[in-house]
């Protein structure tokens, strides 16, 4: 892993955390509380959380912020990590959709809004950090 990587993947880990952290923690926690009901955990269980947060960047990192800094556009980089949101965040929720009893439809659609919104303000602020790291 390059500096550059760290780099990217760094200033998209802290902007995902922080945003969603605000989403689930402070705006939407009462939503998802009242619709999933008994299926959530009283209690996350931070090691996996953990994981995905660590990870999920690199995947943007991957997919959306070097092909939107090699095409030398930020916003290409924003769509393209918005996408990739729409995507992960559908797979889970179309997923919970089709197998999980009781799984509440309009948090789905909430959810993927969601996830798609937060992937390309991380994907955009990890490209705008690449690139004023990479200026210097």
């Amino acid at each position: 892993m390059s500096t550059k990587h760290l780099v990217a993947w760094a200033a998209t880990f802290i902007v995902l955390l922080v945003i969603d952290m605000l989403w689930l923690g402070v705006v939407a926690k009462n939503m998802y509380q009242e619709a999933m009901g008994d299926l959530m955990s009283p209690q996350p269980r931070l090691a996996f959380a953990a994981v995905f947060y660590l990870l999920y960047p690199i995947g943007l990192v991957i997919f959306a912020i070097l092909p939107g800094i090699d095409a030398q556009s930020v916003t290409r980089a924003a769509v393209l990590g918005a996408l990739f949101g729409l995507f992960c965040y559908s797979t889970y929720d179309l997923t919970n959709l089709a197998v999980v009893r009781n799984w509440p439809l309009a948090l789905s659609f909430i959810d993927i809004a969601w996830g798609t919104l937060v992937s390309g303000v991380a994907a955009a602020a990890g490209a705008l950090a690449l690139r004023w790291f990479s200026a210097r």
